[in-house]
């Protein structure tokens, strides 16, 4: 959602000249490779598929994230502090299932409700997970409240983000670990400006992970014993991975727990990042670096690790301005394309695909269009896909088709 970008022209002439081609990084767990559930159907090559997308609700008011639940229904935040129910056989419902309106600042063009994500016992509990920014400062604000009663809500979790309205991340999903991950900014404005990507020492630029199922030392939460940094001195024992610009959108694929980032680039650059439980503590380079390109060296220090993206795209002079990361297809209608990871831009809308090979790297290639301005992505009960548009407020459902490969077929991203 990030559209501010700055970049001085001395370092894009140095920059454009740049020839980048796809990160290959070892092979994780095979889990994540293939097809998920009953079915052996075996995928098809990426350039086999393409996205198809039908509206099937209009109104919203700034939708700006969803989420399944176990009886069918998807809940659409908006921006505003508002909560929409949809199913599939009803509609969109007329009014609001949750208003958390009277708490939430949605000032400036990226704050407001910003994520939400049902507990696991949802079903019994009816608990809501909410990311905001909350009044009167914009502080990031990590909070749970049972669905439609906005007066027992709790916070959890706050992170001070007064100076600029931009980069907020916001994304809040749970891991198949029972952990709560949340998603933040670096403070806003361009340039990182309080450094916070590679600052251990603030939740600025980070995704953190806590246990909500405990609370530890007066907090309503737990930290878990194998969060990388606990016993790093300074550093916040919450955060899970760091080194990020603004990852406002995230998944957790259910098969092996891994997280599909995508990351909004400054300027040149915009990225997606798969990180394995394995890789957890992995620093993703801002504001060392941009993508792969060396953004700020004096952010650079010499002997620290970075973990490059798995795929990135160029965003300087082109019609794209910011990833929309989506999340990995673990539905049934199409077998053919489970394993999939599904992204897009707000403003080129192009459909990106990723998958993991089962020998290392991965396949990527660029099957079709999603609507106007996509915010986010969601999956229902059953694994089918939706995605929201911003401005004229649809929520449309996706599906996979299988077309005939043509020669000309290339990847759409690197």
């Amino acid at each position: 959602m990030s559209r501010r970008r700055h970049r001085p022209a001395t370092l894009l002439a140095g920059l454009l000249v740049l020839v980048l081609s796809t990160v290959l990084l070892p092979p994780g767990s095979g889990a994540g490779t293939a097809t998920a559930g009953p079915s052996r159907t075996r995928a098809v090559p990426l350039t086999d598929l393409t996205v198809v997308s039908e509206r099937v609700a209009f109104g919203l008011q700034r939708p700006i994230a969803i989420t399944g639940l176990p009886d069918g229904r998807m809940l659409i935040a908006e921006k505003n502090g508002t909560v929409r129910s949809y199913h599939p056989d009803t509609g969109l419902a007329a009014d609001p299932v949750l208003d958390l309106s009277a708490r939430i600042d949605p000032s400036d063009n990226e704050r407001g409700l910003l994520g939400i994500t049902p507990a696991p016992n949802f079903a019994r509990t009816g608990m809501l997970y909410v990311a905001y920014t909350s009044l009167p400062s914009g502080a990031l604000t990590l909070a749970r409240v049972p669905l439609g009663a906005p007066n027992r809500l709790q916070v959890l979790l706050t992170q001070e983000h007064a100076e600029f309205g931009n980069h907020n991340g916001g994304q809040v999903a749970f891991g198949r670990d029972g952990y709560l991950y949340w998603s933040t900014g670096d403070g806003g404005n361009a340039n990182d400006p309080f450094k916070s990507g590679q600052n251990l020492g603030t939740l600025l630029g980070k995704i953190v992970r806590i246990d909500v199922n405990r609370s530890c030392a007066g907090k309503p939460y737990c930290v878990p014993s194998d969060n990388p940094f606990v016993r790093t001195p300074g550093a916040r024992p919450e955060i899970w991975v760091y080194g990020l610009r603004n990852p406002w959108k995230f998944s957790i694929d259910p098969v092996d727990n891994s997280l599909w980032i995508g990351d909004v680039g400054q300027g040149l650059i915009e990225e997606i990042n798969h990180i394995r439980p394995s890789q957890r503590g992995a620093n993703l380079g801002w504001s060392c670096k941009e993508g792969t390109p060396v953004f700020d060296q004096t952010q650079c220090r010499p002997g620290v690790r970075l973990t490059d993206p798995i795929a990135e795209y160029d965003h300087y002079l082109t019609e794209n301005c910011s990833i929309i990361g989506g999340l990995v297809y673990r539905g049934s209608v199409t077998p053919e394309a489970r394993g999939t990871y599904i992204a897009s831009d707000y403003c080129s809308t192009r459909a990106f695909a990723l998958r993991q090979r089962s020998t290392g790297g991965y396949d990527s290639a660029e099957i079709g269009t999603f609507p106007t301005q996509p915010t986010a992505f969601g999956a229902d009960v059953n694994g089918e896909l939706y995605v929201l548009s911003d401005l004229p407020g649809w929520l449309s459902k996706v599906r996979f088709e299988k077309v005939q490969p043509t020669p000309t077929a290339t990847a759409a991203i690197r």
